[in-house]
């Protein structure tokens, strides 16, 4: 049984403590600034809880864990990595690892450092779906277009999630797990345009090295297809290759449960996994707006 601590304990910490409590684990410390964090009772409740960063880390000193899950916002993971690898444990972290590539040379040194490693969340890579396909997957270059629409009420662009600075705009806060599975599929990024970037929609254009993929995210339900949202979903993920479609919107109960059995394995994904990805989203968040050619456009921004 390894013991871990977890910091944040908000909307996906629930996924974590579950997947903790699934592998045979134990939770023994968590920090959140929030007051209270009830949801801790649902699965450790007899696990310390703190509101301060430095207290929290004194209890660590004391009571030393062999892991820190990491499910704060996005600005504050390199911070809270670091603080794990202080403390002599290994970090899983939440998506997207850190915001900027130039944090990713950092942590490898602390690694080496601390003799500890540093993982992150990339469920997507473990979806039995998505694992099906990818093993179909020739070596020829593709058309793939991909949407991706998860609605969000007023309360997202309100919080740390819909500041720039914090969450890194959709494509970095909501987009990174797209990001890494069309390079996991296809290769890296050699070519990228965008098209539009608002609050609520972000959409552009890539060439990888077997691919080329129109892509689409957004917040806002109203894209959803019409005969799901009249079934009341607010959710869509689809990616069609060569205008063949995998639809996934199911079968995500369990996914952090095996990303949790990976690392703890020493299989898990770790920082050169994450590399790829983080500088695409990077280079999406400071590209210039350009207005597509119809053959590169997503169809979706005909709206």
């Amino acid at each position: 049984m390894k013991r871990f601590a977890l910091i944040g304990v908000g909307y996906i910490a629930p996924r974590h403590l579950k997947a903790i409590k699934d592998t045979g684990n134990l939770l023994t410390a968590a920090l959140d600034p929030g007051a209270t964090a009830g949801i801790l009772d649902s699965y450790f409740p007899e696990a310390a809880f703190f509101t301060e960063p430095e207290v929290f880390e004194a209890h660590l000193e004391d009571h030393p864990v062999d892991w820190v899950a990491i499910a704060s916002p996005n600005h504050l993971h390199e911070a809270h990595i670091r603080m794990a690898l202080r403390q002599g444990a290994h970090a899983l972290c939440e998506k997207p690892l850190v915001l900027e590539p130039e944090s990713l040379d950092r942590l490898e040194e602390l690694e080496g450092r601390y003799g500890r490693r540093v993982y992150t969340v990339l469920q997507l890579r473990v979806h039995p779906a998505l694992q099906a396909l990818k093993e179909k997957l020739s070596g020829e270059a593709k058309d793939v277009l991909l949407t991706y629409i998860t609605g969000r009420g007023p309360w997202y662009l309100k919080s740390w999630k819909g500041d720039l600075r914090k969450g890194g705009g959709l494509a970095t806060n909501i987009g990174i797990h797209f990001f890494d599975l069309l390079y996991w599929y296809f290769g890296k990024t050699l070519y990228l345009e965008v098209h539009v970037r608002t609050d609520t929609v972000v959409a552009g254009y890539l060439e990888l090295e077997r691919a080329r993929v129109r892509w689409f995210l957004s917040i806002d339900p109203s894209y959803v297809p019409e005969a799901l949202r009249a079934e009341g979903w607010r959710t869509y993920r689809s990616i069609a290759i060569e205008g063949e479609e995998v639809e996934f919107s199911e079968g995500f109960t369990d996914l952090h449960t095996e990303v949790y059995r990976r690392a703890l394995a020493g299989e898990g994904f770790g920082l050169e996994v994450a590399r790829e990805p983080i500088c695409t989203t990077a280079l999406i968040r400071k590209a210039e707006i350009s207005p597509p050619p119809t053959h590169r456009a997503h169809p979706l921004l005909r709206r």
